[in-house]
């Protein structure tokens, strides 16, 4: 039966995810230099292109079809064939299917934009296009059918409310196997080149961050406002963590860094917005700002070249959130007991998770990326690096003065 309050619910939040990629392409864009923020704002905006095609033809029946042998979805809804208007029996059980597959595709547009962060101003376009492609069928459309589409890890009971495990473990890992693939840029110094772009990014994330998290209740609900709650809660307490833990640090209460700490924060809450309580909240968020601090400043002194921290960010968030939601689940709340309540088991079933998840993206990533480098010129020229990739990549430019 159709709940018109639970559909218009998730359409809603699916258009509030929906604008997180544009808003992506702002907090990128802000944050590298002047001379190639249209290249990396592409990379977001054309991912909302391909991979809705891409989705539509095949990746939501690989991520969400009958199941095979718990690996991956058969093609039961290749080119959305039994998708309507109907709701499914087993995703969604008030919406439309219609609105399901709406709302994961957002999912999906968003993860592999995440990943550019790590190697901008390096990767082409044409191989970006290859890539975006090939990573959203092997690596996203997998862990989506193994964490929400009844695959091994759903089995093992780990739990993921909203995406740490999909979407940012998977994005973080990948970012980092790209930048051991793609080596160093020539310069890695650089300063933002537009803290009002980063701050305008950062407020869209945060905006649309509603509709990932308690949108992913799938219904106008308790658990929906226990996420949307939360998913402030953790981001505010993160967002102030990382302020002042800078402060000390670093001899300056950073702009960027308060919005880094709040993204921490957000990307930490996600696969336990759902299930914890605000106390809880409030320790991930805590501990998100705490240890994405100094994970990127470990990658600082390893010298890799993840220019925008992805792997920092949203990998050691994403990790973060997924085992701490293994402790703090609320039986209360979400349905699931966490460590703290006596439930050694969910615990371990999300370490287990946690861990699947980041090897496979990781690996798989490297492999990709390699077989590409192989075949193909990966990286942009050190001439276009050097002058402009903006010019030499689209013949654009952003700042015409």
């Amino acid at each position: 039966m159709i709940n018109s309050g639970d559909t218009a619910f998730v359409l809603i939040s699916s258009a509030l995810v929906a604008i997180m990629t544009p808003g992506l392409a702002f907090f990128y864009g802000g944050l590298v230099k002047r001379k190639n923020v249209l290249t990396i704002m592409m990379q977001s905006f054309i991912s909302m292109g391909v991979v809705t095609v891409l989705w539509t033809v095949l990746t939501f029946s690989l991520a969400f079809g009958n199941d095979i042998h718990g690996l991956i979805g058969g093609l039961s809804y290749f080119m959305m064939n039994g998708v309507g208007l109907e709701p499914s029996t087993v995703y969604g059980t008030t919406i439309p299917f219609f609105a399901f597959f709406v709302f994961q595709m957002m999912f999906a547009i968003i993860t592999p934009a995440l990943i550019t962060g790590a190697f901008t101003e390096r990767m082409n376009f044409k191989s970006y296009l290859i890539f975006l492609v090939v990573w959203s069928l092997v690596v996203y459309a997998p862990l989506a059918h193994w964490v929400w589409g009844g695959g091994f890890i759903a089995k093992l009971g780990a739990i993921d409310f909203a995406g740490g495990t999909v979407v940012h473990i998977s994005a973080g890992m990948a970012a980092l196997a790209s930048v051991f693939v793609l080596g160093k840029r020539k310069r890695t110094e650089h300063m933002p080149h537009n803290i009002t772009y980063v701050a305008l990014g950062a407020a869209l994330l945060w905006f649309g961050w509603y509709g990932f998290n308690a949108g992913s209740a799938l219904a106008a609900n308790g658990i929906a406002a226990a996420a949307f709650a939360n998913t402030d809660i953790a981001a505010s307490m993160a967002m102030v963590t990382w302020l002042f833990l800078s402060w000390l640090v670093d001899g300056r209460p950073s702009m960027v860094g308060a919005l880094t700490g709040a993204v921490a924060g957000l990307v930490a809450i996600t696969p336990a917005a759902g299930y914890v309580a605000p106390g809880g909240s409030l320790i991930i968020g805590v501990v998100a700002a705490v240890g994405c601090f100094y994970a990127i400043k470990f990658r600082i002194s390893m010298g890799w070249d993840d220019a925008l921290d992805v792997w920092g960010c949203h990998g050691v968030g994403g990790i973060i959130g997924s085992v701490l939601t293994g402790v703090f689940a609320v039986k209360s709340i979400g349905g699931f007991s966490g460590l703290l309540e006596g439930n050694t088991q969910q615990f371990i079933a999300n370490l287990e998770g946690t861990a699947i998840s980041a090897v496979y993206a990781f690996v798989v990533t490297f492999v990709v990326l390699s077989v590409m480098k192989v075949v193909m010129n990966v990286k942009v020229q050190l001439k276009e690096e050097e002058e402009s990739l903006d010019r030499a990549l689209h013949g654009e430019e952003a700042y015409a003065f």
